[in-house]
């Protein structure tokens, strides 16, 4: 389904975290950030972006330092719409000892800003245990909107052979369910994260890992995900959600790319 949108209206000037550039540039449709749409009644400030959209895009940035030396830096992320604007950047910020020695299993905070350089969401990842084995101390992310206001957790479920996770609201009460594939096996295909209801009857939504290509799947850990969830769902669901994604890809897909 195409989503139909009000005409592009360019960003200029603006940094995101740590003095990342997000600044747009005329006439480059790929840079260019989504409008600004009404803002509702009881809706975190920033998140006005996800109340008109049913789906996200998510490119992790190739970092060439990382290609060429083979050491772990921050990641960082565009959040696009269907129709490949800007709705938000998102960029870890994090030491580098803690990079190197915990890899994907590291703890972070992820802030992710919007078009007008605000801090809209921050995602906070305490280091847990990512052994199945070891189900006293499952991984747990937890979402603020704006930050300081906690929207809601993604917790890991344990399970022996599935990934599976509970999206909580913010009073730590279940409201969707994400199940995952036994094999995470990305080549030539898209890996599904199916979001269910809370009884799991029914499937609501997707969070998938899209394969990117020969060449980009096995020298970087660049990846690209996309996130399918109902229009009218709460707009802090959606954040969480958002964090999900993140976490699914700390977990599952980065410890790809450092075992090859």
């Amino acid at each position: 389904m195409e989503l139909h949108g009000p005409p592009v209206q360019p960003a200029y000037g603006l940094q995101g975290p740590q003095g990342v550039p997000i600044a747009t540039q005329p006439g480059v449709p790929g840079n260019a950030w989504m409008p600004a749409p009404v803002v509702p009644q009881n809706c975190p400030p920033g998140l006005e972006y996800l109340t008109q959209i049913d789906q996200i895009l998510i490119h992790q940035q190739v970092e060439l330092l990382e290609v060429l030396t083979g050491f772990e830096t921050n990641n960082k992320y565009e959040i696009k719409n269907a129709l490949g604007q800007r709705v938000f950047f998102a960029a870890e910020e994090n030491d580098c000892c803690t990079r190197t020695f915990c890899g994907p299993a590291r703890s972070f905070v992820m802030t992710i800003i919007d078009n007008m350089g605000r801090e809209v969401i921050r995602l906070h990842r305490p280091f847990r245990c990512s052994s199945c084995f070891c189900p006293c101390c499952l991984q747990e992310l937890e979402v603020q909107s704006p930050p300081g206001t906690t929207v809601g957790y993604v917790v890991q479920n344990w399970h022996p052979c599935l990934p599976k996770f509970t999206v909580q609201n913010e009073r730590k009460e279940g409201v969707l369910k994400i199940s995952g594939p036994c094999i995470l096996c990305s080549c030539c295909a898209d890996v599904n994260f199916e979001v269910k209801s809370l009884d799991e009857c029914q499937a609501v939504g997707r969070i998938s890992k899209q394969w990117s290509g020969f060449v980009k799947e096995a020298f970087t850990d660049a990846d690209n995900f996309g996130i399918q969830f109902p229009m009218d769902l709460d707009v802090k669901i959606k954040a969480v959600l958002l964090g999900a994604c993140f976490l699914i890809d700390f977990m599952f897909f980065e410890q790809q790319k450092n075992n090859d």
